[in-house]
């Protein structure tokens, strides 16, 4: 469509992608790949501790550098691509987190809330905006939240000044259709630009991510080897296959998102996130794809099969926050377990 934006491909490998080594990436491999999606053309270059500034925690994960580390190591590898970070308010805070990451460099930032909490974003998105830093807004766990509420919290969002928001499938639980009906809502009721980023669970993550774009879309995450947690995210190599096979205009290059997908593979992708039992009842549970190495961990520990946590998580819909919760249904569970059934 003439004069329409051209598709912008976020990748969220440096931040997202750090939730699969424990938060553990180094500035070796930071530089790295850095130089590598930044020759493979990408628009953005996400950067941090997988649950976004100031989430480095015992609770959730300790980070092996600081955010700062981390953002400078980035930037200093980057030319055409901004710098990118995540903010959920309750982990990053103005004056300790976001200000100082401005000071590093941060081009873009992205505020996240639960889909049905667009409100608690509102004092970054209106400070940052008031600034003049570009700032998007995202819907995390947004396959819990029907089309008509989505578009509800995506207008409180732009009302706030955010330029765009993203619908995130944090648990991998979107079908194509689902895709089509909430993207294309949000496309038609906003005034703003729509993204999507994709988890795999269900070994949807491409052709979610293409029907996004297809359904007026044009934001893209993508990761390389599809590096994040549990089953991991829409790989940036396959993405840029599609793209080039459907002959999309975009700033991405083919063989460069090869060549990064290579670098990362080679660098720090232990192991190439892939589906299982336990990630494929994550996708089917809705439940956030994050809890799946905590949810191993409370199977082993309680002698309970990890599918059914994730199942009473999903009736629960526990949410990212409520780690705590995971002992519980697995304690609960196990207790059932040696209750002798009554005939």
């Amino acid at each position: 469509m003439s004069g329409a934006p051209k598709l912008s491909i976020c990748d969220t490998t440096l931040r997202d992608g750090n939730h699969a080594v424990a938060h553990q990436l180094g500035r070796a491999d930071i530089s790295a790949y850095a130089r590598a999606a930044e020759a493979a053309g990408v628009d953005v270059v996400e950067v941090g501790h997988g649950n976004g500034l100031g989430a480095s925690s015992i609770q959730v994960g300790m980070a092996a550098l600081s955010d700062a580390e981390m953002l400078r190591a980035a930037k200093a590898e980057l030319r055409t691509a901004r710098l990118g970070v995540l903010s959920i308010p309750g982990f990053a805070s103005v004056e300790r987190d976001l200000k100082p990451a401005l000071d590093c460099g941060v081009d873009e930032v992205r505020v996240g809330a639960h889909c049905t909490e667009a409100d608690v974003t509102r004092q970054q998105v209106t400070m940052l905006r008031a600034m003049g830093v570009a700032v998007k807004g995202m819907l995390l766990m947004s396959h819990m939240a029907s089309a008509a509420k989505l578009v509800e919290q995506a207008r409180l969002m732009q009302s706030y000044g955010a330029e765009a928001v993203i619908l995130m499938d944090s648990a991998g639980a979107y079908t194509p259709e689902k895709v089509r009906e909430k993207v294309g809502e949000l496309v038609e009721n906003l005034d703003i630009e729509v993204g999507f980023h994709a988890h795999n669970n269900l070994g949807m993550s491409v052709v979610n991510s293409m029907a996004a774009i297809e359904s007026g879309a044009t934001i893209v995450d993508v990761t390389a080897r599809g590096f994040g947690a549990g089953a991991g995210n829409a790989p940036i190599e396959l993405v840029a296959a599609n793209l080039h096979v459907e002959q999309l205009e975009t700033g991405i290059q083919l063989f460069g998102a090869l060549d990064a997908a290579d670098v990362a593979q080679e660098r720090f992708v232990k192991h190439v996130p892939t589906n299982d039992s336990v990630t494929i009842a994550s996708g089917i549970a809705g439940v956030f794809s994050g809890f799946a190495a905590p949810v191993r961990r409370a199977s082993a520990r309680f002698g309970v099969d990890p599918r059914r946590i994730l199942l009473e998580l999903g009736n629960r819909r526990v949410v990212a926050g409520q780690e705590d919760t995971i002992i519980e249904v697995a304690m609960a569970l196990a207790a059932e377990q040696e209750t002798p059934s009554q005939v």
